[in-house]
């Protein structure tokens, strides 16, 4: 007897159970019927996680922050049609920057797609280079060996392993799509793949590592060199700041890194002429991780002669000016302690003038932060270190993100969106991430951005650990008062101001919410919430559209008279 309904249960079942082996432990679904055999099997196995999400766009951006947080695979369930579409901007995200995710797009079989029927679009290669891999599964059959299935899957997820980024999977179900009967009537097929069933280890097994070009580190002593920090790992970062203080160098924390040193505020400085002078006397760079937001650093490093090495746990080309650069591609925590087991005779710090310039940033900005009362992005973005203790940051891509980069300090995990920097998807990548990590949170974003993730707050409806989401509302994309966008569109065409606010938005998803008017009021109320409170808080700071921009030029000048 054929049941093609059991038959589609069997293949899920079966590609379920593998990618379970291969680290996965959560999954994100979102409704559709033609996802049917996927979404019962994954409800079904108890070694999963399941994740519901009306939106796909926003299901996608979830499944992100929760494999950027887990460090682990994690798998995407969609129906066919546009829903498929919806998830190419977190796996063009994930390209970038390397999450895992495992990508089960439902689909109809191969007689009626491009024929007028319904829901059916072209979905095989619908995500070109954006994946690492592909798989184009039949669909099930009694003629296509389970055994077949498993290889096929076991080859991109290996593929995966070795490269980071999305798979996809394309599942081609024929109808019904259920069914009362029991796999048991397939027992023969299901008795082929009997000794991997019991075996719990992954079909085919592959040996592979990545390893760093060998390095001195005893080369390095005496040299002008400083270390970057880019997109790591709380722990990574200090891993790379007791290294440079026993390299005796100076290093610069990315705001991605959630740390911070005695030569902050470099994007500020950077900007100055006596900052540059210092700058230029380094001879060799040590980049840790990648993704680093300073333009002004960047535009520093592909100016200079220096020596560049730069380490990842990637093997994906991280060189924008395509600068000569040793990449040493292996575990980042794993060099780091290797470099700090070499014996190295410390020699003074050959910056330590650096000191200074963070100084005198300080006063330029407390010259305009003392101005007024009111609450402005720039006393916003001074203010991260003030956050309790163990609280998770993630930082949208709005001007906020630049300012903090010139202004800010942090002691805080962080997460970010910064690989194709979209303003898409950050209520839910940072959805993901509190899902996994369960800390009190917090995310800044800009009033644009919420405004097109403004779906995935229903993520945050019934959340339990204290979060809070700080919108900055400066009505707009305040962010091209810095660029040169002709001066006649800049409202119109750029900045686009809405008008809205989100006190509404707050009440449809069950959010409490606060509108800030002063830093104390701010502070208080965060911190109260962080430390006391349950559930999610939505937090309005309200300012004038080219505030922020004035704040900025405002400070560069102050600095460029006194440096």
């Amino acid at each position: 007897m054929h049941n093609q309904a059991v038959l589609n249960r069997i293949w899920c079942q079966t590609l379920l159970e593998e990618l379970t082996r291969f680290g996965v432990e959560h999954i994100c679904v979102a409704p559709g019927s033609r996802s049917t055999p996927l979404t019962l099997e994954a409800d079904a196995n108890d070694k999963l996680t399941l994740h519901t999400h009306f939106d796909e766009r926003g299901l996608g951006f979830l499944a992100l922050g929760m494999a950027k947080a887990s460090q682990k695979p994690v798998a995407v369930v969609v129906t066919s049609g546009t829903a498929v579409a919806n998830l190419l901007p977190a796996i063009a995200e994930a390209k970038l920057t390397g999450e895992k995710l495992v990508v089960l797009t439902a689909d109809r079989p191969v007689e009626l797609v491009g024929c007028g029927a319904n829901q059916a679009i072209v979905q095989q290669g619908i995500y070109s280079s954006h994946v690492c891999a592909e798989l184009a599964l039949p669909s099930p059959s009694e003629q296509v060996s389970l055994r077949w299935l498993l290889t096929s899957i076991d080859e991109v997820m290996h593929k995966q392993a070795r490269e980071g980024s999305a798979v996809h999977i394309n599942c081609a179900f024929p109808e019904p799509l259920y069914s009362d009967q029991p796999k048991s009537i397939y027992q023969d097929y299901l008795d082929s793949v009997a000794k991997w069933q019991c075996s719990g280890k992954r079909y085919s097994q592959q040996s592979f590592a990545m390893t760093s070009p060998a390095f001195e580190l005893s080369e390095w002593q005496g040299r002008k060199g400083l270390i970057m920090v880019g997109s790591v790992s709380k722990s990574q970062a200090e891993l790379a700041k007791q290294l440079a203080e026993k390299l005796a160098w100076p290093v610069l924390c990315d705001p991605q890194s959630g740390a911070s040193s005695d030569w902050a505020y470099y994007d500020a400085w950077l900007q100055t002429e006596a900052g540059k002078a210092l700058i230029n006397q380094a001879d060799l760079v040590v980049q840790i991780g990648s993704r680093i937001v300073s333009k002004r650093f960047n535009q520093w490093l592909a100016q200079s002669e220096v020596e560049y090495h730069y380490v990842s746990d990637s093997l994906a080309r991280n060189n924008q000016d395509h600068l000569m650069q040793v990449h040493h591609a292996c575990n980042i925590t794993d060099w780091l302690e290797q470099a700090l087991l070499t014996p190295i005779h410390s020699i003074d710090n050959w910056a330590a003038a650096g000191k200074t310039f963070t100084e005198c940033v300080l006063q330029s900005v407390a010259k305009q932060t003392g101005q007024t009362t009111q609450l402005t992005e720039l006393a916003l973005a001074t203010s991260l270190t003030n956050l309790p203790n163990d609280t998770h940051v993630f930082l949208g891509n709005s001007l906020f993100v630049r300012m903090v980069d010139m202004f800010g300090q942090l002691d805080s995990e962080v997460y970010s969106n910064r690989g194709a920097s979209g303003i898409d998807g950050l209520v839910a990548t940072a959805a993901g991430t509190v899902r996994i990590k369960d800390k009190p949170s917090v995310l800044y974003i800009g009033d644009t951005s919420l405004l097109y993730d403004l779906n995935s707050l229903a993520l945050f409806t019934h959340q339990t650990s204290p979060c809070v989401i700080v919108v900055t509302n400066n009505d707009g994309g305040a962010i091209f008062d810095l660029l040169p966008v002709p001066q006649a569109q800049k409202q119109s065409l750029y900045q686009m101001p809405h008008g809205y606010q989100f006190v509404a938005a707050a009440q449809q998803f069950k959010l409490e919410y606060c509108l800030a008017n002063t830093l104390v009021e701010y502070q208080t109320v965060v911190e109260q919430h962080l430390t006391q409170g349950r559930g999610c808080l939505l937090v309005e700071v309200q300012t004038p559209p080219e505030q922020a921009s004035q704040h900025i030029k405002a400070v560069i000048q102050d600095l460029h008279a006194s440096l």
